[in-house]
């Protein structure tokens, strides 16, 4: 018997993520710039010693490890009951599930990069979501999906 595939759309937080792995590349560069300055220590001994490199490895390590846990863990996850919304820090704890039962419309502002899902017609409560943690080529089609999902009672908007 065959598996259905999941049906769920998950966004991650790689936009956020891109920070982190330039950092990561850096810190990297530093330690590798420390490490190579033992080659000449003997003809200048006030270059640092090479276990200064340590430093910046070991923050260069964290922020690698930080940028892929941001790569591959979701930030939003459409699925069939509705957009599972994953905090940073503590997401399996702090999860919050919206059910497509309350969203009556949903807006996208491609400027300000916010999602708004709207819980009555009159538009007057809801939940803003950022979409800056999704890499930009992926916002519009998070947009797309969602208001394709709550039944076109939404609108995308550039400004």
């Amino acid at each position: 018997m065959k598996e259905a595939p999941p049906q769920e759309l998950r966004f991650t937080r790689s936009g956020q993520a891109v920070v982190f792995w330039v950092l990561a590349a850096v810190l990297a560069a530093v330690a590798v710039t420390l490490a190579a300055t033992s080659y000449y220590r003997d003809s200048n001994p006030q270059l640092p010693h090479p276990l200064w490199a340590l430093g910046p490895l070991v923050l260069a390590l964290l922020a690698a490890r930080f940028a892929a846990g941001l790569t591959r863990h979701a930030y939003l996850i459409l699925s069939p009951l509705g957009i599972e919304i994953f905090p940073l820090f503590r997401p399996a704890a702090r999860m919050h599930l919206v059910v497509w039962q309350e969203i009556a419309a949903a807006e996208a502002n491609a400027r300000t990069t916010v999602l708004t899902l709207h819980h009555d017609a009159a538009k007057t409560s809801g939940i803003h979501l950022s979409l800056k943690p999704v890499r930009a080529d992926r916002r519009s089609l998070l947009a797309m999906a969602v208001i394709g999902r709550v039944g076109g009672t939404g609108s995308v908007t550039d400004g």
